[in-house]
């Protein structure tokens, strides 16, 4: 992998070897702030919201890393609601006569008249 990379050996064990950096260190502490957040709102929250709380708690960062560390971390958010259906066909019903007699199907001798 070294001389795929263009790198000497000792260079990729020692980035291998070497601590996290700042970054790493600050996403891994808001990470569980954020599962924090998500757990207390029982799993529904989404990026805005856990966003919009560790805002109110005073965490310093921006909403696309939010939803970064969100990704990562596997988390999603839920709707508490279900959708309403408005209209539930019976399926025994028995179909209405078309008295009209429309034929919907094309007709390549008969063009639309413009």
């Amino acid at each position: 992998m070294c001389e795929l990379l263009k790198a000497s050996r000792t260079a990729c064990c020692a980035r291998r070897n070497d601590p996290p950096g700042p970054r790493a260190i600050r996403d891994a502490a808001l990470t569980e702030q954020i599962t924090v957040v998500h757990q207390q709102s029982r799993d529904t929250y989404g990026a805005p919201r856990i966003h919009a709380a560790l805002k109110r708690e005073g965490a310093d960062c921006g909403s696309r890393r939010v939803a970064r560390l969100i990704r990562q971390a596997g988390l999603t958010g839920r709707h508490r609601r279900r959708r309403h259906r408005t209209t539930i066909p019976d399926p025994h019903a028995a179909t209405r006569p078309d008295l009209l007699l429309r034929d919907f199907r094309s007709d390549a001798r008969h063009p639309l008249v413009r």
